[in-house]
């Protein structure tokens, strides 16, 4: 399984909703919360090329986006995938 990494907020019901989702897919990730971390917050947005919205997710080296590009992808079918591809 490719590393997954996902930035959030404390209080991001996205967020949760993201890694409620991933759990669900037995998918390990590492969370970089960055509520009150805002160099953690500067790299996210320059990693994500400007977005600044949390969550901000990653599998391996593609950046999937947000919540909503996380959920489009399992409705499409293609989750499962990029979660067995390494």
């Amino acid at each position: 399984m490719p590393k997954i990494t996902i930035y959030t907020t404390k209080l991001c019901p996205y967020c949760v909703n993201a890694k409620r989702l991933l759990v669900k897919k037995e998918a390990a990730f590492d969370e970089i919360d960055v509520t009150f971390q805002p160099d953690r917050k500067r790299e996210m947005v320059e990693k994500a090329n400007g977005a600044s919205t949390v969550p901000q997710i990653w599998i391996g080296e593609k950046h999937v986006g947000g919540f909503d590009e996380l959920f489009e992808l399992e409705m499409d079918g293609e989750l499962d995938g990029m979660l067995a591809s390494e």
